[in-house]
């Protein structure tokens, strides 16, 4: 889990811990929206089973929380390495990720 900031000064992470804090953070986001696109698709069932109780809904639920974050340690979607990629172009990183070909933005010129 990541540390909440604490507001002390402390040195900056070297690049390669701050890289896996970055993995963690993502890996983590990505299992949140797993987590939320599994139990969606639970509750578009067509019919109630009549064997559901609030326990069997808490063991489901819990299931669904562990395949999430196993999905999410395994990449099988690639949101985190999407996000990782984008923290990569947006903080300047890495530059071997940036796209040298993108021309910086120009004013468009007034037609007045």
């Amino acid at each position: 889990m990541i540390s909440p900031l604490n507001g002390s000064a402390t040195p900056a992470a070297p690049a390669g811990d701050r890289r896996a804090e970055l993995r963690q953070a993502a890996q983590a986001f990505e299992a949140v929206f797993l987590r939320q696109m599994i139990g969606s698709m639970r509750q578009a069932r067509l019919a109630e089973d009549p064997f559901t109780s609030q326990a069997t809904e808490q063991f489901t639920e819990m299931s669904d929380a562990q395949l999430a974050d196993s999905m999410s340690r395994q990449g099988s979607f690639g949101i985190a390495e999407m996000l990782l990629a984008q923290f990569d172009r947006s903080g300047g990183q890495n530059p071997a990720t940036q796209n040298p070909a993108r021309p910086a933005a120009t004013p468009e010129p007034n037609d007045e």
